[in-house]
């Protein structure tokens, strides 16, 4: 079946930039900023070897704030600083959805509910509107959408397929059915398929099991997933099952996927609170891959697998272990704008 004359590509797609926002002492970073400030720090710089990077800040304060920490990479010619208010950093999830198609990008516009009702979101709720009305993007469509979802609860393989958990979708609307989902998928990201995992979770994740904490495509036919070795761990039966749901599926052409396990983390704990650490919550970018470490043992491992299925690409290991403290990682605070959406 021929692609959709719209589409939404994959992220190893070109790219002109990566969309972040700076934590400051008004979000939920604030009683571990410094920390946070510096995996901001580390991220920014590697994303600059490689493309430009946008940096969403509320106010003067805090774009002066940021520029003290990046130093000399504040003046480089890939940063560009753009004045927009957020609840939180998140915007893997509140940031544009970009459609790309012979008749131009469509910046998608899903509702965002802080993770259906769990936190503040009015302001991430307008972020999108807010970035069209400051002039970052060129003047594409623009399409708002009446269906909460978020960016980190899709994976596309820019073929026409959907990657995606059940459980995450039938908690946001418990009250559709998951041929109505579905359908509403691939009508609004004009897709043909969605891929369902039945199977997965991370303790310490609050967002209902996100695909990207979880399972990611890769090109050539491939996914790359979060697995568990130990089985003694409480998420060792439910991983072993995704990865069932994963060897289940088949590609467009009716063959198994190739597969790549990651490597398992030992557990990292705050305050006895089990942290979500997830070597799937990797950035792709152009000609490189951005990897989570944790400061654990399987971090080079980690790094290895996803160079494996991305090749071609330099791997660099970024640290995120502060950001798991507020339930994510790499891939959450960040969101890629494709090659020709910006102003």
């Amino acid at each position: 079946m021929a692609l959709s004359p719209l589409y939404l590509p994959a992220e190893w797609h070109a790219q002109s930039a990566v969309l972040i926002a700076w934590p400051h002492a008004g979000t939920d970073w604030a009683a571990r900023l410094a920390e946070v400030e510096s995996t901001y720090r580390s991220l920014v710089g590697a994303i600059v070897r490689f493309q430009s990077v946008l940096i969403c800040v509320p106010n003067d304060a805090v774009q002066a704030e940021a520029s003290a920490v990046l130093g000399e990479l504040a003046t480089s010619p890939r940063v560009r600083f753009v004045r927009c208010a957020y609840d939180d950093t998140w915007l893997r999830d509140s940031g544009p959805i970009t459609l790309l198609g012979d008749g131009g990008p469509v910046l998608l516009d899903f509702r965002f509910t802080g993770w259906g009702g769990k936190y503040q979101a009015s302001q991430d709720d307008r972020l999108v509107n807010e970035l069209i009305a400051r002039g970052v993007f060129a003047p594409h469509r623009h399409q708002s959408i009446d269906f909460a979802l978020e960016g980190g609860a899709i994976e596309s393989d820019g073929a026409g397929s959907i990657l995606s958990t059940w459980h995450c979708l039938h908690e946001r609307h418990p009250t559709r059915s998951r041929a109505d989902i579905t359908t509403t998928l691939c009508a609004n990201l004009h897709a043909q398929r969605v891929l369902w995992l039945e199977h997965g979770y991370l303790q310490g994740d609050d967002t209902d099991a996100h695909i990207d904490t979880l399972a990611r495509f890769a090109p050539g036919d491939a996914i790359v997933y979060q697995a568990c070795d130990d089985a003694s761990d409480v998420h060792a039966a439910e991983l072993s099952a995704m990865a069932a749901d994963l060897a289940r599926l088949r590609t467009r052409d009716d063959q198994p996927y190739r597969l790549f396990a990651l490597p398992w983390p030992q557990p990292i704990h705050d305050d006895g609170r089990r942290l979500a650490a997830s070597y799937a919550n990797y950035l792709v970018v152009n000609g490189a891959v951005l990897v989570p470490a944790y400061d654990d043992a399987a971090d080079g491992e980690a790094a290895r697998v996803i160079a494996s299925a991305h090749p071609g690409r330099e791997v660099v290991q970024v640290p995120c272990r502060p950001l798991i403290w507020q339930n994510g990682s790499l891939h959450c605070i960040t969101m890629q704008i494709p090659e020709g959406v910006l102003a």
